[in-house]
């Protein structure tokens, strides 16, 4: 058994300007990677500047990262950063920020590794500038992994780069969901919702690293009703909504995600659907074909999250996210990859067959 997370993660309200010396103390001058402006209406940008302007931290503010960050917007980004003789990156905002800072961040002390060739290299020993996250969603939980999802248009791939970068320092604080719309906050926490049930559901599951989903499991299915409700969000369960997703972070950091996501990436590319709700569509169907395999796992994935079944699973992600119509050409080629899509398919406990993917498609997609 082995857990590894070497990032100092704090969680609570205020976070940034209670750890101001931890930010300060990473370095003398910033690249701010954010969206272009989510974190300037929820506050996180301001605390973050206002920390570094008391500290005489030099920065400079790169708003241009996009849903999904492309190999150019990174490449531009480190690019920024180098000019600026950046020696650290703080990226804000949800897992796309993050993720881009992530890669800069490699790029940045790599010159000579170019933007589009980021999930070619080999993950040997490249190093990376110092990354500093301070999430602002409640789902991809970036912040405590080492993965950065990258894509890259000119060849139609979206993937994780195979280069492991922690942050060096979590801030992380459930206050900037206050200005996030409910279907934002409801995707995200599907997206955590899947890194754990995927962390368990996986061959690297074992009794140590299986603490974290199953302790962030049970905190999840006390926040589904909120979520379910037609209703905002109450900013009660800003924090738990929060810490749940940085838990989630912690398990995929230990197994890593399993098909639902490597499912998920060609939604994505090809219709753009939200990250978190194209995991959420192929979810209880892998359930259901894991149930076979390890019927205990199941059981008490569906017990901590309150729910006597995967019909009742089904039904709630089926409120939450609804459906995705799909054309039976655009299924089929889907399928046809992700049964050679060994990287995913080699993490279901009990071995998967092609009739299993293919009855995942046909279960949580709408095919015309």
């Amino acid at each position: 058994m082995r857990f590894y997370v070497p990032t100092d993660i704090y969680v609570e309200k205020n976070c940034v300007k209670k750890h101001a010396k931890d930010l300060l103390a990473i370095g003398k001058r910033a690249l701010i990677m954010t969206g272009h402006t989510s974190a300037k209406l929820n506050g996180s940008l301001s605390d973050v500047t206002e920390i570094l302007n008391a500290g005489g931290i030099a920065y400079q503010i790169f708003d241009q990262v996009e849903e999904n960050p492309s190999t150019d917007t990174v490449g531009k980004a480190a690019q920024t950063a180098r000019e600026f003789n950046t020696d650290f990156i703080i990226g804000i905002g949800g897992g796309s920020a993050i993720d881009a800072a992530k890669a800069a961040a490699l790029l940045l002390v790599n010159p000579d590794v170019n933007a589009d060739d980021l999930h070619k290299t080999q993950p040997c020993a490249l190093n990376h500038a110092p990354v500093v996250a301070v999430p602002t969603t409640c789902g991809t939980g970036s912040e405590a992994t080492p993965v950065a999802i990258i894509t890259n248009h000119k060849i139609n791939l979206k993937k994780s780069i195979p280069h492991r970068i922690f942050p060096t320092l979590a801030l992380v604080d459930g206050k900037y969901l206050a200005s996030a719309k409910k279907k934002l906050i409801v995707n995200t926490a599907v997206d955590a919702l899947a890194h754990m049930v995927e962390s368990i559901l996986n061959v690297h599951s074992d009794m140590l690293n299986r603490m974290c989903p199953e302790y962030g499991l049970k905190l999840w299915g006390q926040c589904k009703e909120a979520l379910l409700a037609d209703s905002p969000v109450d900013s009660s369960l800003y924090e738990k909504l929060m810490y749940t997703s940085t838990i989630a972070g912690m398990s995929i950091a230990q197994t890593s995600t399993a098909v639902p996501h490597g499912m998920s990436y060609d939604l994505t590319l090809s219709k753009g659907t939200p990250h978190g709700a194209a995991v959420g569509y192929f979810l209880a169907a892998y359930v259901e074909v894991c149930q076979k395999k390890v019927p205990a796992d199941v059981e008490k994935i569906l017990s901590l999250l309150g729910l006597n079944g995967i019909d009742e699973f089904t039904e709630m992600l089926r409120k939450l996210i609804g459906t995705c119509t799909i054309t039976r050409e655009l299924k089929d080629k889907f399928a046809a990859a992700m049964k050679a899509n060994r990287s995913k398919l080699d993490l279901v406990p009990g071995g998967i067959i092609p009739e299993d993917v293919e009855y995942i498609y046909d279960k949580s997609l709408v095919v015309e």
